[in-house]
Order: C-alpha cells, then sequence, then structure tokens
C-alpha cells in the first residue's frame, strides 16, 4: 500500500525532483500546492499520509500554514522542506508541531529516512 503525499511548494522543479526521488517507493505525489493557502483549502478532502511543506511562497508562508494545518487536524503529519535552514526556524517549526525538516538540495536516502521518522 502506498502512501499519499500531499506537496506544498511553490517550485515545479521540486515537484519534478520529489516525484523523481520517490519512483519504486513506496510514496506516491497525491496532490500539489503551490501556497500555503491552497494547502490548506485541500488538505480534508486529500487526506495524506503525509505534507511536504516549503517555508518561503507566495502569500502565506510554510510555517503559518503548517500551523494552521495543525490546527485543524492534530494529527496531520507535515515535514518542512527548505533551503531556509535557521535554527530559529527549525525551533518554530518544531514548536508548531511539525515532524521534520530537510534540507534543499534534498537526497532519496534522507527524505525517506525524515519520511519514515515521521510517519512513527
Amino acid at each position: 500500500m502506498s502512501r499519499r503525499i500531499m506537496v506544498v511548494d511553490d517550485s515545479r522543479l521540486v515537484r519534478v525532483q520529489l516525484e523523481d526521488v520517490l519512483k519504486g517507493t513506496e510514496y506516491e505525489v497525491a496532490a500539489y500546492c503551490r501556497s500555503g493557502e491552497d494547502a490548506i483549502e485541500q488538505y480534508a478532502s486529500v487526506q495524506p499520509d503525509l505534507v511536504t511543506m516549503d517555508i518561503i511562497m507566495q502569500g502565506m508562508d510554510g510555517l503559518d500554514a503548517a500551523e494552521v494545518i495543525l490546527k485543524n487536524h492534530p494529527d496531520a503529519r507535515i515535514v518542512m522542506v527548505s533551503s531556509l535552514a535557521y535554527d530559529d526556524t527549525f525551533q518554530r517549526a518544531k514548536a508548531i508541531g511539525t515532524k521534520g525538516f530537510v534540507d534543499k538540495p534534498f537526497h532519496q536516502e534522507q527524505l525517506l529516512r525524515v519520511f519514515e521518522q515521521a510517519l512513527l
């Protein structure tokens, strides 16, 4: 059985990279959102097993979007995927309740390890 991933990132390149990295694994991209607002709107209907969330996007940033999703769906499992890897960013993501952080550019081994930990 495959695990359904909602990708939230304003970069089409990241979507393509994630799909390539996840080929042949138990994960599939079930939905793609280009903004935090879109992710909040789609989460309930998609019901993903896991969300990958960029931080810097047009409109609402990924940390704010993750906070709203987790407030409305406390069982959501969100992994931040960003090149914005500062201590205060890590701390806020953890305080919000996200399940992990993956630095861009990402590699399959790193991504799958964080996904597995997030789904425990």
